[in-house]
């Protein structure tokens, strides 16, 4: 089990010489490791012991499948931001799908996904690296039946295949050494959405059994390396300070807690979106809960003490031992800039550890 008592959750804010290399397509890996550098130099000199490398090196948070594995099609950035994205005074900005997105082969293996940013965050950092994963079935998202059928008659052919990647990825990663992965699965709260389970609901599946199919491809994942701490993250959706969807855990706390056997479940918990902290009552007693109070989508630093009373709150259905802390999600999970500075982050950061030390000492 990993104990620390505060984390980020990946990805952190891109800085602009690492965009301005993206946007020339030169001298990128050299850009790439730089930042990843000063990523690790920012999250240490905030006093954190888990650490990241920002995912610097990828377009999304999920992209390293998309640009490790062939047989996706041709892609872009939107095709991991479509949807609905609110934002804080109820405007709506509607991504639609790409027309031509979909899986059109079946799925091949270019390289690993995320080794070698294990093994650069490994070698760079005196702390815990982690490294974060997509969910398996994150990726319905690429299935369309006119494009996948010949390749994938049936949405679990896909989802089996992306497992198995996924399951592979792990095996090398603990080989490596690696001792903490994230699993990152949004998707679950925006079943609390009508346009998404819509979404899912058309594939095939109502959201009870697309939550067991997907706990059940995450487990596997999970249960290929089990010397490693695995977590759960689970929000809300963040991409320039907008969100896909909200309401509390009531509706899936019992089948994802219940389920999962990731040791850290790591919960949005930033505003009324994520509503109260009640479904807690329902995390096992061998769970640790990582609560998601700092935001990523508003820059205005959070007041240490009104944190700790929340943390006190929480601890009313999981013991404080078993709690930590963290941001709500990702700094930015694309490389979309969002509506915080380097400057708030760095803050946001050294609150994390300053509430860390005075809630846990």
């Amino acid at each position: 089990m990993i104990e620390a008592r505060a984390e980020t959750i990946g990805s952190l804010i891109r800085p602009e010489y690492l965009i301005e290399a993206r946007q020339r397509g030169t001298e990128m890996a050299a850009a790439e490791d730089r930042a990843v550098s000063d990523a690790i130099r920012l999250q240490e000199n905030a006093g954190l012991e888990i650490i990241t490398d920002g995912e610097m090196r990828r377009l999304s948070f999920q992209s390293q499948m998309t640009e490790a594995i062939s047989g996706f099609g041709q892609w872009d950035l939107d095709a991991f931001l479509w949807g609905e994205w609110m934002d804080g005074d109820g405007a709506a900005l509607n991504r639609p799908r790409p027309a031509n997105m979909g899986v059109i082969g079946k799925l091949k293996a270019r390289r690993f996904l995320s080794a070698h940013e294990y093994k650069f965050l490994a070698a760079n950092t005196s702390g815990t690296p982690k490294i974060t994963l997509p969910s398996p079935t994150l990726f319905a998202n690429f299935y369309d039946p006119e494009l996948t059928g010949a390749a994938y008659p049936f949405l679990e052919n896909l989802i089996a295949d992306v497992t198995g990647i996924l399951i592979d990825e792990v095996r090398e990663l603990a080989r490596l050494g690696a001792r903490y992965i994230q699993i990152d699965a949004p998707h679950y709260p925006l079943l609390l959405q009508p346009k998404t389970a819509a979404f899912y609901e058309g594939l095939g599946w109502n959201s009870s059994e697309w939550l067991a199919l997907s706990i059940e491809a995450d487990n596997a994942v999970m249960d290929a390396a089990p010397e490693i701490c695995f977590a759960l993250h689970l929000c809300r959706g963040n991409s320039q300070g907008r969100w896909l969807a909200e309401g509390g855990y009531e509706d899936i706390a019992a089948q994802i807690f219940g389920r999962t056997r990731a040791a850290r479940l790591l919960l949005e918990y930033d505003d009324a979106r994520s509503g109260e902290f009640a479904p807690l009552a329902q995390v096992p007693a061998d769970k640790w809960v990582t609560l998601g109070l700092i935001s990523t989508k508003q820059p205005e630093l959070e007041n240490l003490d009104m944190l700790c009373r929340r943390i006190d709150a929480a601890s009313h259905y999981v013991p404080l031992e078993r709690l930590a802390i963290s941001p709500a999600c990702g700094f930015s999970p694309s490389v979309l800039a969002g509506g915080l500075r380097p400057s708030d982050q760095a803050a946001k950061l050294r609150l994390l550890t300053a509430v860390a030390d005075k809630v846990w000492g």
